[in-house]
């Protein structure tokens, strides 16, 4: 097969837990730590693939499990040759199993039920049943096509206690099981590989996670992710989960945490970690609400930080004070949107609800998450 994946460890920080690596795909290299912008329904909310390039882009996570069986469906990104060339990316590309549906939907039992093998989903527009399993999550991400692909699992909620994250512990392992025997029992469609990815839960107990790690360890998979509510959601419980489960994780896997990335200093504080990968809906779904990230990455005793004077580092331009504010939305930012456009020009384009304020709003944030991560790796190639 065409171009395995693998990663390779570049230079681990000497005064902490962060690292670049490497990672070599079919479509591409990878240096981290890497933001992932999300395009959970085969696009990325209102830019194209030259905009993500542009942006800094070097990887993104396209078409979730879930709501690519539900729309386009299979047959069309069969037809189109994968996802790749449907969405016109030809970068690195991962994509998600669908576990995080299990968690979400199945609060609404009329819309999603958990039973041992999976779950089943019923259609929103034609009311058919889609029963989501270990194989046929791995089956439709062998159609989707993406570099990295993930072990289906159960996200873990906070709310239940030990109780609730025993039992989607036991499931999650299950399934991995499950989704490896699928992904070893089938071929890639398009000739190059794809890379299996483990998804450590556990919640917030110690001992749940160690216990995960240790499993999904000897699983033997190519990459290792970290899941589960809590993640991303509460950014200090987890750097404290990543503190419990980084002295088991080998040096030559991926590391993944789901989810992060709500805030730029979010990404500072998980790489310091020793995290590779990150994605999130964040920046695209704050850009379109107005809430454009404002800030500068500066040196914080060994380390970074994302320092700004604005609240929530980020401005809402949607107030009347940048109405004829003839700055750009950031002063020195290099992106597209603040090298050509002013604050005045996007607080019009918002107000008129234009979709090209959607757009040069999400250049502007992807950027930034992208500069956070070129800062990073910057720091740690200079020590």
């Amino acid at each position: 097969m065409n171009n395995p994946f693998n990663c390779q460890l570049i230079k681990a920080s000497k005064k902490g837990s962060a690292r670049i690596t490497q990672l070599n795909t079919a479509h591409g290299r990878v240096l981290t730590p890497a933001f992932m912008p999300v395009g959970t329904r085969a696009f990325v909310n209102h830019v194209t693939p030259n905009d993500l390039i542009a942006a800094g882009s070097q990887i993104i996570l396209g078409g979730n499990t879930y709501h690519m069986l539900l729309n386009p469906g299979m047959d069309v990104i069969l037809a189109n040759k994968g996802m790749h060339r449907l969405m016109a990316w030809k970068g690195p590309m991962l994509t998600d199993s669908g576990g995080f549906q299990v968690f979400s939907l199945s609060k609404n039992s009329n819309i999603c039920q958990i039973d041992a093998d999976g779950a089943r989903f019923k259609h929103p527009v034609t009311g058919q049943i889609i029963h989501l399993t270990p194989k046929s999550s791995i089956e439709a991400q062998r159609v989707i096509g993406a570099d990295i692909i993930m072990a289906f699992d159960e996200c873990t909620p906070e709310k239940g206690g030990r109780e609730a994250a025993l039992a989607a512990l036991d499931r999650t392992h299950r399934w991995l099981l499950a989704s490896k025997e699928a992904y070893l029992a089938s071929d890639s469609i398009y000739g190059h590989q794809q890379a299996l990815f483990g998804i450590i839960q556990g919640g917030s107990f110690r001992d749940l996670r160690e216990m995960s790690t240790q499993f999904i360890l000897s699983a033997q998979l190519d990459g290792i992710a970290i899941g589960g509510e809590v993640i991303g959601f509460d950014i200090q419980k987890t750097t404290e989960v990543i503190d419990w489960v980084r002295p088991l994780l080998p040096e030559n896997k991926v590391r993944y945490t789901m989810g992060v990335g709500l805030n730029p200093q979010d990404l500072i504080d998980v790489a310091a970690k020793g995290i590779d990968l990150f994605d999130c809906v964040a920046p695209t779904r704050n850009a379109r609400h107005g809430a454009l990230y404002h800030g500068n990455v500066i040196k914080k005793g060994s380390w970074l930080a994302f320092s700004s004077e604005k609240n929530q580092a980020r401005i809402l331009i949607k107030k009347s004070i940048y109405a004829k504010d003839e700055s750009p939305i950031l002063a020195g930012c290099l992106c597209y949107t603040c090298q050509h456009f002013t604050r005045a020009y996007l607080h019009f384009l918002f107000k008129q609800g234009s979709s090209l304020y959607n757009q040069l709003a999400c250049i502007h944030n992807i950027h930034i998450m992208h500069h956070v991560c070129e800062q990073i790796r910057r720091l740690i190639l200079d020590e």
